[in-house]
């Protein structure tokens, strides 16, 4: 079934390649959405596809790339609009 996360991450995420590291890893799990940078300091990600794919997508949230130290990750799962073609960044 599926499903839509909206995942906010918090701590030194913006100009690190969080977001580019975001679309490489959704790729992977063929996953559309998006991933953008938030006014405050914070990453946004929303993402839509099979659950247990969302899944690994918050855990791979929770850690980011190497660059990137990680204070907390906000989830939040609803139902797919299916409004995403493929990942992209903003």
């Amino acid at each position: 079934m599926e499903k839509r996360v909206t995942i906010t991450v918090r701590g030194r995420v913006q100009g690190v390649g969080f977001r580019a590291a975001a679309k490489r890893f959704a790729d992977s799990l063929a996953l559309g959405g998006v991933a953008r940078n938030l006014a405050n300091g914070d990453v946004e990600i929303i993402a839509e596809g099979e659950e247990s794919r969302l899944q690994w997508l918050v855990e791979w949230a929770g850690q980011g790339p190497s660059a990137a130290r990680v204070d907390s990750v906000q989830t939040e799962f609803s139902d797919s609009a299916n409004s995403f073609q493929g990942f992209r960044t903003q």
